[in-house]
C-alpha cells in the first residue's frame, strides 16, 4: 500500500508538530455490489499505529465509515531525533508502513 507521511516544519524540541499520514487504500465498507450481483467483500484498514524512538505515541482503530484513501493527522512533541514509523493493517491481512527521520535541532 502506498503513502504519504509528512511534517509540518519546523521542527522545534518540545513544540507540538503535525503529523499528516495520507494511505491509498480502496476501504471497501461490503456493502457495494457488482455489475453482476455479487457483494464486494469488506476490507478496511482496521489498526494504525505509530512509534516515534521505539515508543507508541498514536493509535487508532478505524472501521467502515472512512472514506477510500485515509487522510488522518496527528500531533507528536518531539523531544530527541528518532525515527516515526507507521503501520497500518487491513481486513484482508496486507500490512503497510511509512516511516520518516524527525531530525530534532539543538536548542
Amino acid at each position: 500500500m502506498l503513502a504519504r507521511l509528512q511534517l509540518a516544519s519546523p521542527v522545534r524540541r518540545g513544540q507540538a508538530l503535525a503529523v499528516r499520514l495520507l494511505v491509498q487504500h480502496p476501504m471497501e465498507t461490503g456493502f457495494r455490489f457488482e455489475f453482476s450481483g455479487t457483494a464486494v467483500p469488506k476490507n478496511v484498514i482496521h489498526t494504525l499505529q505509530a512509534d516515534y524512538g521505539g515508543r507508541t505515541v498514536f493509535k487508532a482503530k478505524l472501521g467502515a465509515g472512512i472514506a477510500a484513501n485515509p487522510f488522518l493527522q496527528f500531533w507528536l512533541l518531539p523531544e530527541d531525533s528518532a525515527e516515526l514509523r507507521v503501520q497500518w493493517q487491513d481486513d484482508q491481512g496486507a500490512t503497510g508502513q511509512a516511516s520518516t527521520w524527525i531530525d530534532v535541532p539543538p536548542t
